[in-house]
Protein backbone atom coordinates (compact mmCIF):
# COMPACT_ATOMS: atom_id res chain seq x y z
CA UNK A 1 0.00 0.00 0.00
CA UNK A 2 2.96 2.31 0.59
CA UNK A 3 3.50 3.10 -3.08
CA UNK A 4 -0.14 3.96 -3.61
CA UNK A 5 -0.18 6.33 -0.66
CA UNK A 6 3.09 7.98 -1.66
CA UNK A 7 1.97 8.86 -5.17
CA UNK A 8 -0.72 11.11 -3.78
CA UNK A 9 1.26 13.77 -2.00
CA UNK A 10 4.76 15.05 -1.49
CA UNK A 11 4.66 15.16 2.30
CA UNK A 12 1.84 14.03 4.53
CA UNK A 13 2.48 17.05 6.73
CA UNK A 14 1.61 19.36 3.82
CA UNK A 15 -1.75 17.69 3.19
CA UNK A 16 -4.99 19.00 4.73
CA UNK A 17 -5.73 17.05 7.89
CA UNK A 18 -9.43 16.55 8.39
CA UNK A 19 -11.85 13.63 8.29
CA UNK A 20 -14.13 13.53 5.26
CA UNK A 21 -17.05 11.38 6.32
CA UNK A 22 -17.68 9.20 3.27
CA UNK A 23 -20.12 7.05 5.25
CA UNK A 24 -22.45 9.48 7.03
CA UNK A 25 -22.08 13.03 5.65
CA UNK A 26 -25.46 14.79 5.40
CA UNK A 27 -26.19 17.98 3.43
CA UNK A 28 -26.40 21.31 5.19
CA UNK A 29 -29.06 23.81 4.18
CA UNK A 30 -26.59 25.53 1.84
CA UNK A 31 -25.81 22.22 0.10
CA UNK A 32 -29.36 20.96 -0.24
CA UNK A 33 -30.24 22.29 -3.71
CA UNK A 34 -27.17 20.83 -5.42
CA UNK A 35 -27.27 17.69 -3.26
CA UNK A 36 -30.87 16.95 -4.30
CA UNK A 37 -30.03 17.41 -7.97
CA UNK A 38 -27.04 15.08 -7.81
CA UNK A 39 -28.79 12.58 -5.55
CA UNK A 40 -31.52 12.10 -8.17
CA UNK A 41 -28.79 10.88 -10.52
CA UNK A 42 -26.93 8.78 -7.96
CA UNK A 43 -30.14 7.02 -6.93
CA UNK A 44 -30.24 5.48 -10.40
CA UNK A 45 -26.55 4.55 -10.37
CA UNK A 46 -26.96 1.26 -8.50
CA UNK A 47 -29.72 0.19 -10.90
CA UNK A 48 -27.44 0.96 -13.83
CA UNK A 49 -24.63 -1.08 -12.29
CA UNK A 50 -26.94 -4.00 -11.54
CA UNK A 51 -28.26 -4.04 -15.11
CA UNK A 52 -24.77 -3.82 -16.54
CA UNK A 53 -23.46 -6.56 -14.26
CA UNK A 54 -26.28 -8.89 -15.34
CA UNK A 55 -25.89 -8.09 -19.05
CA UNK A 56 -25.59 -11.45 -20.83
CA UNK A 57 -25.79 -10.41 -24.47
CA UNK A 58 -27.28 -12.12 -27.52
CA UNK A 59 -24.20 -14.03 -28.59
CA UNK A 60 -26.00 -17.29 -29.41
CA UNK A 61 -28.70 -15.65 -31.52
CA UNK A 62 -26.14 -13.53 -33.37
CA UNK A 63 -23.92 -16.52 -34.14
CA UNK A 64 -26.85 -18.50 -35.50
CA UNK A 65 -27.94 -15.58 -37.67
CA UNK A 66 -24.43 -15.05 -39.06
CA UNK A 67 -23.96 -18.76 -39.78
CA UNK A 68 -27.32 -18.94 -41.56
CA UNK A 69 -27.63 -15.66 -43.49
CA UNK A 70 -30.52 -16.90 -45.63
CA UNK A 71 -32.65 -18.06 -42.73
CA UNK A 72 -35.02 -15.13 -42.21
CA UNK A 73 -36.43 -16.64 -39.04
CA UNK A 74 -32.99 -16.69 -37.41
CA UNK A 75 -32.31 -13.15 -38.63
CA UNK A 76 -35.51 -11.95 -37.01
CA UNK A 77 -34.75 -13.89 -33.84
CA UNK A 78 -31.33 -12.26 -33.55
CA UNK A 79 -32.74 -8.81 -34.23
CA UNK A 80 -35.47 -9.23 -31.63
CA UNK A 81 -32.87 -10.39 -29.11
CA UNK A 82 -30.48 -7.51 -29.78
CA UNK A 83 -32.96 -4.62 -29.86
CA UNK A 84 -33.91 -4.62 -26.15
CA UNK A 85 -30.24 -4.96 -25.26
CA UNK A 86 -29.32 -1.97 -27.41
CA UNK A 87 -32.15 -0.02 -25.77
CA UNK A 88 -30.49 -0.84 -22.45
CA UNK A 89 -27.11 0.33 -23.79
CA UNK A 90 -28.79 3.54 -24.89
CA UNK A 91 -30.07 4.03 -21.35
CA UNK A 92 -26.54 3.58 -20.01
CA UNK A 93 -25.23 6.15 -22.48
CA UNK A 94 -27.96 8.64 -21.61
CA UNK A 95 -27.14 8.14 -17.93
CA UNK A 96 -23.55 9.16 -18.67
CA UNK A 97 -24.90 12.50 -19.91
CA UNK A 98 -26.85 12.96 -16.67
CA UNK A 99 -23.74 12.05 -14.70
CA UNK A 100 -21.79 14.66 -16.65
CA UNK A 101 -24.30 17.35 -15.66
CA UNK A 102 -24.19 16.21 -12.04
CA UNK A 103 -20.41 16.46 -12.02
CA UNK A 104 -20.60 19.96 -13.42
CA UNK A 105 -22.97 21.04 -10.64
CA UNK A 106 -20.60 19.63 -8.02
CA UNK A 107 -17.57 21.30 -9.57
CA UNK A 108 -19.39 24.63 -9.60
CA UNK A 109 -20.27 24.25 -5.93
CA UNK A 110 -16.84 23.02 -4.81
CA UNK A 111 -14.79 25.65 -6.67
CA UNK A 112 -16.91 28.77 -6.23
CA UNK A 113 -15.43 31.78 -4.39
CA UNK A 114 -14.76 32.91 -1.75
CA UNK A 115 -13.67 29.57 -0.26
CA UNK A 116 -10.50 27.65 -1.05
CA UNK A 117 -10.77 23.97 -2.10
CA UNK A 118 -9.82 22.73 1.37
CA UNK A 119 -12.52 24.90 2.93
CA UNK A 120 -15.11 23.67 0.43
CA UNK A 121 -14.34 20.01 1.04
CA UNK A 122 -14.36 20.44 4.81
CA UNK A 123 -17.50 22.62 4.91
CA UNK A 124 -19.50 20.82 2.21
CA UNK A 125 -18.81 17.21 3.04
CA UNK A 126 -22.07 15.88 1.62
CA UNK A 127 -21.18 17.30 -1.81
CA UNK A 128 -17.62 16.00 -1.52
CA UNK A 129 -19.08 12.58 -0.71
CA UNK A 130 -21.27 12.74 -3.82
CA UNK A 131 -18.25 13.69 -5.91
CA UNK A 132 -16.46 10.64 -4.54
CA UNK A 133 -19.50 8.44 -5.21
CA UNK A 134 -19.54 9.54 -8.84
CA UNK A 135 -15.88 8.59 -9.20
CA UNK A 136 -16.48 5.24 -7.51
CA UNK A 137 -19.48 4.51 -9.75
CA UNK A 138 -17.43 5.45 -12.78
CA UNK A 139 -14.67 2.93 -12.08
CA UNK A 140 -17.24 0.25 -11.21
CA UNK A 141 -19.19 0.83 -14.43
CA UNK A 142 -16.05 0.74 -16.54
CA UNK A 143 -14.87 -2.43 -14.82
CA UNK A 144 -18.09 -4.26 -15.72
CA UNK A 145 -17.98 -2.90 -19.25
CA UNK A 146 -14.35 -3.91 -19.80
CA UNK A 147 -14.97 -7.49 -18.74
CA UNK A 148 -18.07 -8.00 -20.89
CA UNK A 149 -17.27 -8.32 -24.63
CA UNK A 150 -20.95 -9.00 -25.37
CA UNK A 151 -21.61 -5.26 -25.19
CA UNK A 152 -19.40 -4.45 -28.16
CA UNK A 153 -20.49 -7.57 -30.05
CA UNK A 154 -24.20 -6.82 -29.65
CA UNK A 155 -23.81 -3.20 -30.63
CA UNK A 156 -21.63 -4.01 -33.64
CA UNK A 157 -24.24 -6.47 -34.90
CA UNK A 158 -26.97 -3.88 -34.39
CA UNK A 159 -25.07 -1.28 -36.41
CA UNK A 160 -24.26 -3.72 -39.20
CA UNK A 161 -27.91 -4.69 -39.44
CA UNK A 162 -28.96 -1.05 -39.51
CA UNK A 163 -26.53 -0.34 -42.36
CA UNK A 164 -27.54 -3.43 -44.32
CA UNK A 165 -31.23 -2.65 -44.10
CA UNK A 166 -30.69 1.01 -44.89
CA UNK A 167 -28.89 -0.01 -48.07
CA UNK A 168 -31.84 -2.30 -48.88
CA UNK A 169 -34.30 0.49 -48.05
CA UNK A 170 -35.85 -1.51 -45.24
CA UNK A 171 -37.29 0.20 -42.15
CA UNK A 172 -36.78 -1.73 -38.92
CA UNK A 173 -39.32 -1.54 -36.12
CA UNK A 174 -36.79 -0.55 -33.46
CA UNK A 175 -34.76 1.86 -35.56
CA UNK A 176 -36.67 4.88 -34.28
CA UNK A 177 -35.51 4.07 -30.72
CA UNK A 178 -31.80 4.03 -31.58
CA UNK A 179 -31.46 5.69 -34.96
CA UNK A 180 -28.23 6.06 -36.89
CA UNK A 181 -27.31 9.39 -35.28
CA UNK A 182 -27.78 8.03 -31.77
CA UNK A 183 -25.94 4.85 -32.76
CA UNK A 184 -22.95 6.93 -33.88
CA UNK A 185 -22.78 8.72 -30.53
CA UNK A 186 -23.15 5.47 -28.63
CA UNK A 187 -20.45 3.87 -30.78
CA UNK A 188 -17.95 6.55 -29.76
CA UNK A 189 -18.91 6.06 -26.12
CA UNK A 190 -18.57 2.28 -26.05
CA UNK A 191 -15.41 2.29 -28.15
CA UNK A 192 -13.57 3.69 -25.13
CA UNK A 193 -11.98 1.16 -22.78
CA UNK A 194 -13.28 3.24 -19.85
CA UNK A 195 -16.22 5.21 -21.29
CA UNK A 196 -17.55 6.70 -18.05
CA UNK A 197 -14.11 7.86 -17.00
CA UNK A 198 -13.60 9.42 -20.41
CA UNK A 199 -16.94 11.19 -20.02
CA UNK A 200 -15.93 12.66 -16.64
CA UNK A 201 -12.50 13.67 -17.94
CA UNK A 202 -14.04 15.48 -20.90
CA UNK A 203 -16.67 17.07 -18.67
CA UNK A 204 -14.04 18.40 -16.27
CA UNK A 205 -11.94 19.78 -19.11
CA UNK A 206 -15.05 21.40 -20.60
CA UNK A 207 -15.96 22.90 -17.23
CA UNK A 208 -12.56 24.57 -17.01
CA UNK A 209 -12.62 25.86 -20.60
CA UNK A 210 -16.14 27.28 -20.32
CA UNK A 211 -15.53 29.04 -16.99
CA UNK A 212 -12.87 31.47 -18.14
CA UNK A 213 -13.38 33.76 -15.14
CA UNK A 214 -12.63 30.88 -12.79
CA UNK A 215 -8.87 30.27 -12.40
CA UNK A 216 -7.95 26.78 -13.53
CA UNK A 217 -6.11 26.36 -10.24
CA UNK A 218 -9.44 26.41 -8.40
CA UNK A 219 -10.44 23.21 -10.19
CA UNK A 220 -7.07 21.47 -10.12
CA UNK A 221 -6.59 22.38 -6.45
CA UNK A 222 -9.99 20.87 -5.68
CA UNK A 223 -8.88 17.61 -7.31
CA UNK A 224 -5.43 17.50 -5.72
CA UNK A 225 -6.91 18.37 -2.33
CA UNK A 226 -9.41 15.53 -2.62
CA UNK A 227 -6.53 13.16 -3.39
CA UNK A 228 -4.56 14.44 -0.40
CA UNK A 229 -7.53 14.15 1.95
CA UNK A 230 -8.11 10.55 0.88
CA UNK A 231 -4.42 9.86 1.40
CA UNK A 232 -4.45 11.34 4.89
CA UNK A 233 -7.48 9.25 5.86
CA UNK A 234 -5.82 6.08 4.61
CA UNK A 235 -2.47 6.89 6.23
CA UNK A 236 -3.75 8.11 9.61
CA UNK A 237 -4.82 5.34 12.03
CA UNK A 238 -7.13 7.71 13.90
CA UNK A 239 -9.09 8.46 10.72
CA UNK A 240 -9.03 4.89 9.42
CA UNK A 241 -10.50 3.63 12.67
CA UNK A 242 -13.50 5.96 12.31
CA UNK A 243 -14.75 4.09 9.27
CA UNK A 244 -17.21 1.39 10.30
CA UNK A 245 -16.99 -0.48 6.99
CA UNK A 246 -13.70 -1.81 5.65
CA UNK A 247 -15.04 -1.33 2.12
CA UNK A 248 -14.75 2.43 2.71
CA UNK A 249 -10.95 2.08 2.61
CA UNK A 250 -11.16 0.58 -0.87
CA UNK A 251 -13.64 3.33 -1.74
CA UNK A 252 -11.00 5.93 -0.78
CA UNK A 253 -8.39 4.21 -2.90
CA UNK A 254 -10.60 4.02 -5.98
CA UNK A 255 -11.61 7.66 -5.58
CA UNK A 256 -7.93 8.64 -5.58
CA UNK A 257 -7.42 6.81 -8.87
CA UNK A 258 -10.25 8.76 -10.48
CA UNK A 259 -9.09 12.07 -9.05
CA UNK A 260 -5.55 11.59 -10.39
CA UNK A 261 -6.85 11.01 -13.90
CA UNK A 262 -9.16 14.03 -13.81
CA UNK A 263 -6.26 16.13 -12.53
CA UNK A 264 -3.98 14.86 -15.29
CA UNK A 265 -6.52 15.75 -17.98
CA UNK A 266 -7.32 19.21 -16.64
CA UNK A 267 -3.95 20.50 -15.41
CA UNK A 268 -1.94 22.22 -18.19
CA UNK A 269 1.17 20.10 -17.51
CA UNK A 270 -0.58 17.04 -16.11
CA UNK A 271 0.04 15.03 -12.97
CA UNK A 272 3.61 14.07 -13.84
CA UNK A 273 5.37 17.42 -13.87
CA UNK A 274 7.71 18.26 -11.01
CA UNK A 275 5.46 21.20 -10.16
CA UNK A 276 2.39 18.97 -9.86
CA UNK A 277 0.67 18.89 -6.49
CA UNK A 278 0.31 15.13 -6.92
CA UNK A 279 3.75 13.56 -6.70
CA UNK A 280 4.00 10.33 -8.70
CA UNK A 281 7.77 9.99 -8.91
CA UNK A 282 9.12 8.83 -5.56
CA UNK A 283 8.64 5.35 -4.15
CA UNK A 284 8.05 4.64 -0.49
CA UNK A 285 8.67 1.52 1.61
CA UNK A 286 5.93 -1.09 1.37
CA UNK A 287 3.32 -0.78 4.12
CA UNK A 288 0.10 -2.76 4.06
CA UNK A 289 -3.04 -1.51 5.75
CA UNK A 290 -5.03 -4.72 5.44
CA UNK A 291 -7.00 -3.71 2.38
CA UNK A 292 -7.69 -7.11 0.87
CA UNK A 293 -10.35 -6.21 -1.68
CA UNK A 294 -9.52 -6.28 -5.37
CA UNK A 295 -9.53 -2.77 -6.90
CA UNK A 296 -10.54 -4.37 -10.18
CA UNK A 297 -9.34 -4.14 -13.78
CA UNK A 298 -10.93 -0.75 -14.32
CA UNK A 299 -8.73 0.75 -11.62
CA UNK A 300 -5.65 -0.75 -13.25
CA UNK A 301 -6.81 0.42 -16.67
CA UNK A 302 -7.43 3.84 -15.18
CA UNK A 303 -3.86 3.98 -13.96
CA UNK A 304 -2.73 3.22 -17.50
CA UNK A 305 -4.95 6.04 -18.71
CA UNK A 306 -2.94 8.46 -16.60
CA UNK A 307 0.08 7.34 -18.59
CA UNK A 308 -1.43 8.81 -21.76
CA UNK A 309 0.25 12.08 -20.83
CA UNK A 310 3.00 11.18 -18.43
CA UNK A 311 3.79 7.50 -18.31
CA UNK A 312 4.08 5.41 -15.19
CA UNK A 313 7.36 4.40 -13.65
CA UNK A 314 8.03 0.77 -12.82
CA UNK A 315 6.90 1.15 -9.20
CA UNK A 316 4.00 3.52 -9.81
CA UNK A 317 0.23 3.51 -9.43
CA UNK A 318 -0.46 0.42 -11.51
CA UNK A 319 2.13 -1.58 -9.56
CA UNK A 320 0.67 -0.26 -6.32
CA UNK A 321 -2.79 -1.44 -7.28
CA UNK A 322 -1.35 -4.86 -8.03
CA UNK A 323 0.40 -4.89 -4.65
CA UNK A 324 -2.73 -3.92 -2.75
CA UNK A 325 -4.96 -6.45 -4.48
CA UNK A 326 -2.45 -9.29 -4.33
CA UNK A 327 -4.26 -10.89 -7.25
CA UNK A 328 -2.62 -9.57 -10.42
Amino acid sequence: MGNLIKVLGKDLENCPHFFLDFENAQPTEAETAVWNQVNAVLEEAQTILAELQSYTGAGLEIREAIQNPNDLQLQEKAWNAVCPLVAKLKRFYEFSLRLENALRSLLEALTSPPYAPTQHLEREQALAKQFAEILHFTLSFDEFKMTNPAIQNDFSYYRRTLSRNRINNLQLDAESDVNNEMANRMSLFYAEATPMLKTLSNATTKFVSENKTLPIEDTTDCLSTMACVCRVMLETPEYRSRFTNTETLLFCMRVMVGVIILYDHVHPVGAFAKTSKIDVHHPAPQRRHHIQADPGPAAVSASRAVGWRGGLSGWGLEASLRTVSGKF
